[in-house]
Parts: C-alpha cells; sequence; structure tokens
C-alpha cells in the first residue's frame, strides 16, 4: 500500500511540472464566446445567491430546523461547492485566449467535482428515506429520523463521496499523459481525461464502470424503494386532501431526482465518439452548470416556510430601511 501511494505521490510531482490540458470547451463557437459568458455568468451568479441564501435561511428560522432542512441544507452547500469548482474555469476559458489548464489543477477539479456528485447522489437517497418515514411512520418520525441519525446518513454520504474521489483520482494518477493534451470539454471530466492518456487505461475504465454503476444503482433502488412504499401509503389514505398534502411534500424532491439522475443516465447513453462531442459539452452544462442553479429554486418555488422567510427578510430590511 505505501509502495502505491509512494509511486502516485512520485507521478503527481514529475506530471505536475510538465503536463497541461486545453480545455476547448465550446472554442470553435467564437460569436457565442461573449453570449455564453452572460449566460454562464448569470446562472452562476443565480447559483450562489440561491444556495447560499436556502443554507442562511435553514439556519436563521427555527421552524426549519428539522431533518427535511437539514438535509436540504447541506444538498445546497454540496450545488455550491460543484458549480464552485467548475464554473469559474469555464468563465475565465470563454473570455481568456489561453485555455490550458495545469496537471494539478485538472486533478483537483476531477476530484473536488467527484466528491460533490457522489455525495449529492446519496444525500438525494437520504432525503427520499426522509420522506418515506415522514409519509409512512408519522407518528414515529420524529423518533426514528432523530439528530443521531441524521448526523450519520450525512457524515456517510460525505465519507461515501471522499472515499470515491480518492480511489479514482489515486488511478488517474498512475496513468502517463503527453506534454500538451486537448480534452474536448470544458471540465475534466474522468472519462475526457482518461482518452487522451498515454497509458493502457482498460484497468482504470472498468473500475469507474463498475464503481459508477453501483453508485448509480445503489442511489436508485433506496430512492424508488422508498417511493413506492409512499406511494402505496399514499394511495391508502381516505381524503384527497391528505393525498394531496402527502404528495406536494415529496413533489419538490421527486423534480429534483428526476433532472439530476435523469442527466446522468443520459451521459451514460452517450457514445464516446467525435460526433457526440456536442451533445457531451450541452449535457455537461446541463449536469455542472445549470442543475446547481435548479434545485434552490425548486424547493424555494413549492415550499411555503422557505417563502415565508425570505418575505419576512425582505419586510423586516425594508422597515429597517424605512427607520
Amino acid at each position: 500500500m505505501s509502495h502505491a501511494c509512494a509511486s502516485v505521490f512520485r507521478n503527481l510531482q514529475n506530471q505536475s511540472d510538465e503536463v497541461t490540458f486545453i480545455l476547448l470547451g465550446f472554442s470553435e463557437y467564437p460569436e457565442l464566446q461573449v453570449p455564453l459568458f452572460l449566460l454562464f455568468l448569470a446562472i452562476y451568479t443565480v447559483t450562489v445567491l440561491g444556495n447560499l441564501g436556502m443554507v442562511m435561511i435553514i439556519r436563521i428560522n427555527p421552524k426549519l430546523h428539522t431533518p427535511m432542512y437539514y438535509f436540504l441544507s447541506h444538498l445546497s452547500f454540496l450545488d455550491f461547492c460543484y458549480s464552485t469548482v467548475v464554473t469559474p474555469k469555464l468563465l475565465e476559458n470563454l473570455v481568456v485566449g489561453d485555455r490550458t489548464i495545469s496537471f494539478t489543477g485538472c486533478i483537483m477539479q476531477f476530484s473536488l467535482a467527484c466528491i460533490s456528485v457522489v455525495t449529492e447522489a446519496f444525500m438525494l437517497s437520504v432525503m427520499a428515506y426522509d420522506r418515506f418515514v415522514a409519509v409512512c411512520n408519522p407518528l414515529l418520525y420524529t423518533a426514528v429520523m432523530s439528530q443521531k441519525l441524521c448526523s450519520l446518513l450525512v457524515g456517510a454520504s460525505y465519507s461515501w463521496g471522499i472515499a470515491c474521489s480518492l480511489t479514482f483520482t489515486c488511478f488517474l494518477l498512475q496513468l502517463s499523459f503527453r506534454r500538451n493534451n486537448i480534452i474536448h470539454n470544458f471540465v475534466c471530466e474522468y472519462v475526457a481525461v482518461v482518452s487522451v492518456c498515454c497509458s493502457d487505461p482498460y484497468i482504470i475504465q472498468k473500475i469507474l464502470l463498475v464503481s459508477a454503476t453501483f453508485n448509480e444503482i445503489s442511489s436508485l433502488v433506496i430512492i424508488l424503494t422508498s417511493y413506492i412504499f409512499i406511494f402505496i401509503t399514499v394511495m391508502r389514505m381516505p381524503s384527497t386532501g391528505g393525498r394531496h398534502k402527502a404528495f406536494s411534500t415529496c413533489a419538490s424532491h421527486l423534480t429534483a431526482i428526476t433532472i439530476f439522475h435523469g442527466t446522468i443516465l443520459f451521459l451514460y447513453c452517450v457514445p464516446n465518439s467525435k460526433s457526440s462531442w456536442l451533445m457531451v459539452r450541452v449535457a455537461s452544462v446541463f449536469y455542472t452548470v445549470v442543475i446547481p442553479m435548479l434545485n434552490p429554486l425548486i424547493y424555494s418555488l413549492r415550499n411555503k416556510e422557505v417563502k415565508e422567510t425570505v418575505k419576512t427578510l425582505i419586510n423586516t430590511k425594508l422597515f429597517c430601511q424605512e427607520k
């Protein structure tokens, strides 16, 4: 183990000063550089304000100190981190002629993005389990979803995300690269980086495929199982009002899940060929830039407590300015 780690760090040291990557992004569309910059800057601004605002709102409102909002605050934090890892470099490449990124910078971007994505996938699963307990066992909800269990579930999600990221990064560091490498994307995504290596990536690609498939299937199994039981419980409710209330509490989460996992599955299905590079980039934009912006909007627009807290903050600020 120590020999493997030493080999990895030695390889990192050897390549960090020599190897660079060129992120082509949308460079073949020079007329779209400024419009895309303005669009992505607006999206990133909304993402930062929306996600950090969501975290702040949940912290300052005692009514929102519940398991559901505890998980939501971590989801918002992950979306903020993910967007901040990817979008600033994308914005830079749209206005600067030099689209290079250092070997260390590329590896760091991949590693941090991987932590955010894997952790978010399981955080959404944890939120599905939370909704299952709330709808199917409402009388036991407070006892089951204790502060200790919530902290354990969140900690496990982060720990697994970090473990996956370290594993992928270690394998990535064992590959050899040319001095200058062209990546047909705007982000150091695993498949794109591996495709330009000089080493045989067969084993690493298989490990990635198995790990990614395990993460996707296991998180989806938890989500689908939870919502099957939720659907059965809701359909057994005698009152229409009860059904509507139960479905409305799950609607925001279902929307977020559909967008997140739908985009992942789409990227899985797109073949890695030159003809599909544009499609992959568009899907990657949606996945890395747009989704982190959508989540706070989805939860705030459909959530009465969040909207009331925002109105209270705005009214309080206006009152203070008038005084």
